[in-house]
């Protein structure tokens, strides 16, 4: 079956649908929205395409729309046009703005090239990844893997201990201040089990948000990334693809995913992110010996006295 053009052509059924208020919810509607059919036992996510992103924050607006999360402190930061700066428990989708001012010697440029090419933008979210962190430190079950291959946080579940922040190699996940629960990014589980786009996706102008099967975005971005490269964009690269930067450590695969047209770093994103398991074999084998070496210590000292004391009498 060969790949379907993207963005998609209308669909056919959207002839089906003229009215502007509609008395009901469209079947599949992501079939019209997206090109693509959500079906329970498949695995979804995003492709973030970031030489399409031009900063808009309709995504940001749309997520805290449809999730009916607070605003926080909107004030102007002075270090940057992106006022949200980071992830919080009410900020589950974070549009980077960075710009990058100096050239490749590491001096400030004194001419700037034309079309904004001078900034990258980029929306990040929960990478949803094929081994998560978050998932395998929660101690309760709040965070569990769906039937649409994402993971997310039940509240109602969630003690509050804070396991999985630091267990996220992406700074993904917070503790709720007001509530106490972990909050991030659920891919709009509710939309997908109502066979609708996710908010974020379906509001991007430039489809540099792209939701669909992962593996058929794993060709749509390879298809992507060739023609960028032909186009003389060769710094253009995917990040969280199998044996790319970003599924090291464990992790496997993200299956939110991007193209990134700098470091990760510069994006703030982990060049090599590894899974916290991964150390438990380190830590415990130096807290073995750091036990095996006091008790050499002890066994030592312990001799030693008894020898004094047989010397004395």
């Amino acid at each position: 079956m060969p790949e379907p053009v993207f963005p998609p052509p209308v669909h056919e059924r959207a002839r089906d649908y003229p009215e502007s208020i509609l008395p009901r919810m469209i079947p599949d509607e992501s079939v019209l929205t997206a090109g693509v059919k959500i079906v329970p036992g498949r695995t979804y996510g995003f492709f973030t395409d970031t030489s399409l992103c031009i900063g808009c924050k309709a995504c940001e607006v749309a997520c805290k729309e449809w999730n009916a999360l607070p605003a926080e402190d909107i004030r102007l930061t002075g270090t940057s046009f992106d006022h949200t700066r980071h992830f919080s428990a009410n900020i589950w989708r974070h549009v980077a703005f960075i710009e990058k001012v100096r050239n490749e010697n590491g001096a400030r440029e004194s001419f700037l090239k034309p079309f904004q090419s001078h900034w990258l933008m980029m929306s990040d979210v929960c990478k949803h990844c094929r081994r998560a962190g978050c998932l395998e430190a929660c101690p309760t079950g709040a965070l569990f893997r769906t039937e649409f291959g994402t993971v997310v946080v039940q509240p109602d579940i969630c003690n509050g201990c804070a396991y999985c922040v630091p267990s996220c190699p992406f700074g993904v996940i917070e503790i709720s201040a007001e509530s106490g629960k972990a909050h991030k990014c659920t891919l709009c589980y509710d939309r997908l089990k109502g066979g609708l786009e996710p908010a974020c996706a379906k509001s991007c102008p430039t489809n540099s948000i792209q939701f669909g099967e992962v593996d058929r975005l794993l060709k749509r971005a390879e298809k992507r990334l060739e023609k960028l490269h032909e186009a003389g964009v060769t710094n253009a690269y995917l990040y969280g693809v199998p044996g790319a930067p970003g599924s090291t450590g464990g992790i496997r695969q993200l299956f939110c995913f991007f193209l990134l047209l700098d470091r990760p770093e510069v994006y703030n994103l982990p060049i090599a992110p590894k899974l916290p398991s991964r150390r438990i074999g380190m830590s415990l084998g130096a807290g073995l010996a750091t036990a095996a070496g006091l008790g050499l210590v002890a066994a030592a000292a312990m001799a030693g006295a008894k020898s004094n004391g047989n010397k004395t009498i």
